[in-house]
């Protein structure tokens, strides 16, 4: 690819790539380094992405994809995901292109030249293996083929860059392989078995942190600063965490595609697909199902300013300023007490429904706002009630 001298010559140079028979812009693409197998020495472990563009960015994909062709790369832009190595040719083409914009590659607009850039210069320095970086186009949102495609969607999640819930993850447990994880760097199971004895006997057997298919939050993402995640152990990757959630230590988790969406306290258990709202508090060793976890396949979500009492389980949506009491289920099965006064004032509470009767199951409240779950102490009769206050978190904390 020829220099390009001008920010108009770069735009024409885009734009007459784009207009090419069958070119399609990307849903999603990156530069990521690969970690290999020890045993399976062409077994990708595990793919790291400084950055990935999510519907974004679709001139530097243009350009990535005419440097691919011009080493006479073809791209199927009718498959899900393309996956092709890159070498210093490449770099070198798509920094021809980047030319006008060079002085600004450390701007938060350039980050993929920035991306380019460094990556040219550690290679001319350091070389490295064939494969070890390559570039990814995701373009549809299909079940996850690879273990490049499963990481690409799982940092778009971690980065906010789509809303929990909002991506097709099928395939990713069958993409990513189980390994044991030492210092972030992932090591093959079958690895270790093989070379045990050498291993201990020469005290180079790996401290190994865990064994999972997923890394944690923290070895792929830089969070907000107002962010506080108190153990590694407690995040794992591909969950999201809005600014200002902190994740204490203890019976917390929170789960991959899972995560918050406002300033949260989190000291119990949020499964996959579980959501929670801006203020609300999920107490100490209380757990949000997940949806193997008995909720019918019925992801929950937890709205704003509500409270999960320590060691209860909240096993229905949640509207806003709800209260579930320390240590009681709420399933969608369970039968719950509500009395005239209180129905009105909960009826009151959600414009638009109307609830009839006495007692109801646990699914026929799901979503409503302002309800207290409790449990009458002389009858044990589970009942709710209208949440009379506002639950709000201690500022001092976050």
């Amino acid at each position: 690819m020829n220099i390009i001298e001008t920010t108009d010559a770069f735009t024409s140079c885009v734009d007459t790539i784009r207009s090419k028979p069958g070119y399609k812009d990307p849903l999603a693409f990156g530069i990521c380094r690969i970690d290999y197998g020890q045993l399976h020495v062409d077994k990708v472990l595990q793919a790291t992405y400084p950055l990935i563009n999510w519907n974004e960015n679709f001139g530097s994909a243009a350009i990535f994809m005419e440097a691919l062709q011009e080493q006479h790369v073809n791209i199927d832009y009718n498959a899900h995901e393309v996956i092709c190595n890159i070498n210093l040719a490449f770099l070198e083409n798509c920094l021809n292109a980047f030319t006008p914009y060079a002085d600004e590659a450390m701007g938060d607009a350039h980050k993929n030249i920035q991306v380019v850039s460094a990556l040219y210069n550690q290679l001319k320095q350091e070389g490295c293996r064939d494969g070890e970086f390559r570039v990814i186009f995701l373009f549809d949102d299909a079940p996850c083929e690879s273990v490049e495609a499963t990481y690409l969607k799982l940092y778009a999640i971690s980065q906010a860059k789509v809303p929990l819930r909002s991506v097709n993850l099928d395939g990713a447990f069958g993409a990513l392989p189980n390994v044991a994880w030492s210092a972030g760097t992932p090591i093959e199971l079958e690895w270790l078995r093989e070379f045990e004895i050498e291993l201990k006997l020469a005290n180079e057997y790996p401290h190994i942190d865990f064994v999972d298919k997923f890394p944690r939050f923290l070895q792929h993402i830089i969070p907000a600063d107002n962010t506080r995640i108190l153990e590694t152990s407690k995040v794992r990757f591909g969950a999201q965490l809005h600014a200002g959630t902190t994740v204490m230590p203890g019976a917390s988790y929170i789960n991959f595609n899972a995560g918050t969406t406002g300033v949260s306290m989190v000291e119990g258990r949020i499964s996959s697909s579980a959501i929670v709202g801006d203020g609300s508090d999920v107490g100490g060793g209380a757990s949000i199902l997940g949806v193997l976890s008995g909720t019918d396949g019925n992801p929950i979500s937890v709205g704003k300013n509500s409270l999960l009492g320590a060691n209860s389980v909240c096993g229905i949506p949640l509207g806003d300023s709800c209260i579930i009491d320390a240590g009681l289920a709420i399933l969608e099965g369970t039968k719950i007490g509500i009395y005239h006064e209180e129905l009105q004032k909960i009826n009151a509470a959600n414009p638009g429904v109307t609830l009839e009767g006495e007692i109801f199951k646990g699914k026929d409240l799901a979503g409503l706002n302002g309800l207290h779950f409790r449990q009458d102490s002389l009858t044990g009769e589970m009942v709710a009630k209208r949440s009379t206050r506002e639950i709000t978190l201690n500022a001092d904390l976050h």
